[in-house]
Formats: C-alpha cells, sequence, structure tokens
C-alpha cells in the first residue's frame, strides 16, 4: 500500500503485498546441527507462538547442516505433524550456509531465523518482522545491547559481545549494536541482492551480511529483546572468535582495497530522500559541510606543520606564502575529489587554477593580518603569529567554502555517485520495490485453528 502524497513530496516505500494464495508472508528459518533433544519442544513452542499472536501466514523451515544425530529423524516428524513447517537438509555444516540455502530458494517475502534454544524471547518477533512487511526497513535485528534490552548472561560472553562491537565500529564503521544475536530478519528482495556476495558460510555470515547492507543503504531496524543465556549452547567461543576476526580482517581489507564491488552497492534498493532532486532544495549541503571541514582541519594542521618548517628559513611573509601556496593545492584536489565527488581528471587543471585564486585571497587575508600584527608589536612571538593565522584562517575557510560551492565547483552533483551505483544500476540487478509496486493483492490476516493458547514461559 503506497502512502497517498501531496504533489512534490517523497514517495514511500511498498507494504509488501501477498505473492500469491498459499505462500506464507513470514519464513523463519531454525538452523541446527545435532539438536534432537531441544529442536521438537523448541520448534513446537515456536509453532504455538506464532499461531496464537502473527496475524499472516507464516511458515518455520528446519535446516539441518549436516547432523550426525536424530536430528533428522526429529525433523521429519515435526514437519509430519505440523503442516506449516518442513524440513531442509544439508550435507555441509555452517549456520551461514544454511541461511543462504533457503533463504535463497524461499517464496516468502520476509524471511527470518532464529537459534533453536530461543534464548530471545519470543514477543520479540512481530516487533521484528512488522517493519519490513511495512516497507519502512529492509533488514531488522535482535540487540542485546540495547539500552532497554533485558539480557541475562554471564561476565564473559558480555565482554566478549562488547568487545566485538567495538571491534566492529573501529574497523568497519559499522552502526548496528548487536551483530550475533540470533534473532534477525530481512526482505527476500534485498536477500536476493545481498546474498551473493556474502562469502562466509559459517558464523561471521550475520556480520558480513550487515556490513554490506550499510554500505548498500539499507534501513537496519533494532530491536531490543529479552535474552538469557543457554548454558547449554554448543557454541564453541574461542573458535567462533577467531573465525569472526578473521572475517573482520578480510571484509575490512577488501573495502580498503576497493575488491568488493561497492558499485553495485550503492543504495540499489532506491526510495531514498537523499537521492531526490526537489526544486529549491540545495543538494548535499549536508554532506559537502561535512566533507570541507575535515578537510580543511587537515589542510589547517597541514599548513601550520609547513609554516613552521618554513619560518626556519625564512621570514614569515615568505614562509607563509609558500605554506599557503603548498596547503592550497592539497586542499583543492581533497576537495575536488571528497566534498564535491568530482572524478576524472577532467577540468583538474581549471579546478586548481579557480583554487589559486581563492589560495590569493586567502594569502591576502593572512598576509594582512600578520602586516597587522607587525605594526601592532614590533617583535611577536611565535605563538601569537599562529593565534593570528588561524583566526585569519576561519574566516578565509568559510569565504573558500562559498567561493568553492558557487564558482570553483558550480555544477558538482553531490547525489552523483550514489546515483550512478545505485538508482542506474546495472541490468542484472533487481529493482525489488518496483517489482512490488506491480503487485495489487495486498497482505490478509490468516485465521489460524484453534489450539492451546497457553503461555510461554522460560
Amino acid at each position: 500500500m503506497r502512502t497517498d502524497s501531496s504533489p512534490g513530496s517523497l514517495p514511500a516505500r511498498e507494504h509488501l503485498p501477498a505473492a500469491g494464495a498459499g505462500t506464507p508472508v513470514l519464513d523463519v528459518v531454525v538452523p541446527v546441527y545435532n539438536e534432537e533433544k531441544d529442536l521438537g519442544p523448541c520448534v513446537r513452542r515456536l509453532h504455538e507462538h506464532l499461531t496464537r499472536t502473527f496475524p499472516y501466514a507464516f511458515r518455520i523451515t528446519v535446516a539441518d547442516n549436516a547432523s550426525t544425530d536424530g536430528t533428522p529423524r526429529v525433523a521429519a516428524g515435526l514437519a509430519a505433524d505440523l503442516g506449516t513447517v518442513r524440513s531442509v537438509r544439508l550435507e555441509q555444516k555452517g549456520r551461514g550456509r544454511a541461511l543462504r540455502t533457503v533463504w535463497s530458494a524461499s517464496d516468502a517475502p520476509v524471511l527470518a531465523y532464529m537459534d533453536v534454544d530461543l534464548s530471545t524471547d519470543l514477543n520479540a518477533l512481530l516487533p521484528l518482522v512488522a517493519p519490513l512487511i511495512s516497507g519502512h526497513s529492509d533488514l531488522a535485528i535482535g540487540s542485546r545491547l540495547a539500552r532497554s534490552s533485558r539480557v541475562v548472561r554471564g561476565a564473559k560472553r558480555e565482554f566478549i559481545s562488547r568487545t566485538y562491537n567495538l571491534i566492529l565500529r573501529g574497523s568497519l564503521q559499522a552502526r548496528f549494536s548487536d551483530a550475533q544475536c540470533g534473532f534477525k530478519a530481512i526482505r527476500r528482495d534485498v536477500a536476493q541482492v545481498l546474498l551473493p556476495l556474502v562469502e562466509d558460510t559459517g558464523w561471521f555470515f550475520d556480520t558480513e551480511m550487515l556490513v554490506l547492507a550499510e554500505r548498500a543503504g539499507c534501513r537496519i531496524h533494532e530491536v531490543p529483546v529479552d535474552w538469557v543465556d543457554d548454558p547449554d549452547s554448543t557454541v564453541h567461543i574461542v573458535r567462533t572468535a577467531t573465525e569472526d576476526l578473521k572475517g573482520v580482517w578480510r571484509v575490512g581489507k577488501a573495502l580498503a582495497t576497493g575488491s568488493l564491488p561497492l558499485d553495485r552497492l550503492g543504495r540499489p534498493f532506491g526510495d531514498d530522500p537523499r537521492d531526490r532532486e526537489l526544486s529549491g532544495v540545495p543538494q548535499g549541503l549536508a554532506r559537502q559541510l561535512v566533507g570541507f571541514c575535515v578537510v580543511g582541519a587537515l589542510s589547517t594542521l597541514f599548513y601550520l606543520l609547513l609554516y613552521s618548517g618554513f619560518r626556519h628559513f625564512t621570514g614569515s611573509q615568505l614562509a607563509n606564502a609558500l605554506a599557503l601556496l603548498v596547503s592550497a593545492i592539497a586542499n583543492t584536489a581533497a576537495n575536488r575529489r571528497l566534498t564535491f565527488g568530482v572524478r576524472g581528471r577532467g577540468g583538474a587543471v581549471r579546478h586548481q587554477a579557480q583554487g589559486l585564486v581563492v589560495f590569493g585571497i586567502g594569502l591576502a587575508l593572512t598576509s594582512g593580518s600578520l602586516a597587522a600584527l607587525g605594526a601592532a608589536s614590533a617583535d611577536p612571538d611565535h605563538s601569537t603569529e599562529l593565534a593570528v593565522l588561524i583566526a585569519a584562517n576561519l574566516a578565509a575557510t568559510v569565504l573558500r567554502f562559498l567561493l568553492f560551492r558557487a564558482w570553483v565547483f558550480p555544477d558538482a552533483e553531490p547525489t552523483a555517485p550514489a546515483r550512478e551505483r545505485g538508482l542506474r544500476a546495472e541490468p542484472h540487478l533487481p529493482d525489488p520495490y518496483r517489482a512490488w509496486s506491480d503487485a495489487t493483492v495486498r497482505l490478509q490476516p490468516v485465521r489460524h485453528a484453534d489450539t492451546d493458547h497457553s503461555r510461554d514461559t522460560r
């Protein structure tokens, strides 16, 4: 369902329609390995909860990845007893492999998974998938590290989880708070684009998928959860942590070297207000200001270092001119590439020439400030000179930004790289939201057979 909008307003994402009669809206995958003891009670509890609380058709898929005990027999029995449960057998281990296999083949528009121990309280399941059904978000994750989450677990696991989160934020610039909580959901159209790019087949699968999703401009919804640690968990903490760190290194290296196809990831799902061109609204002003300030701060530091070095061999005016000239060339090149998004060599010479004119204005301001200082004090100390130059450079910086935006780079399109990477995607990439917009059937609540509505207990 598209939200009605007045002319000129931004269109909303599509509410997910049902794909066809009998097709479930939600497919919950439970990956298992040698879980013959816990599988039956956990799946039946999940089935009862969904039947009682979820208003749409659903499916539970048990993904048995190479179990060697009686898990396949238990899974087959559940599929026979419960009509909305199916069993899939894989001959190779790996949680990521199991999720990729089932999600890639599923026909449900919303795909989710949870660990078989059901450590996460099931009351968070509907809030997890609701933003995906409504079209508000692309992925959703349960977070044990959110401020309002209620978590019961040992100090060791708490320390490892928070340390891993800090590593992700520091190395991969991740903004999501909990990569490894076994409680996630994704829209199928988004999964079709992301899954082929995720290499990991084990426990790092979640993290890699979320990092790529952020780079793709997807919206990730976080749900605070109530979570109780499973003391009988078979997860090997040290081995899993080691594999995760290897994955962080691999993805970080790929991002740093450009080996990941980021040109295919930049906002491939569209419907982003930042990609809209509205009359009377300056495009990219906030981002340009941030980029210009970062480049300006680094340029100022570079300039001061150059000035201090030149000052040992010459007078203040010549040292200022030389330092400002070198830093101005570097500043123009950096702003051209990073702030205003101009690629290629076309117009580079002209931009540098115009940048030198801007440099001349800055030189006049700083030189005039030094001349005024010399007139006020016959022999000012070095710290006073630097303070005056910093103040003069601040004034010159404001003027430089205005000249860059209005004169040097007036035709720069801040959103062009994103548009080229995403809105004008390669032909073989799907356009998920457009595909959904052609559907006319909306989600309708499904009435389930009466069951024993006993209250979930831990």
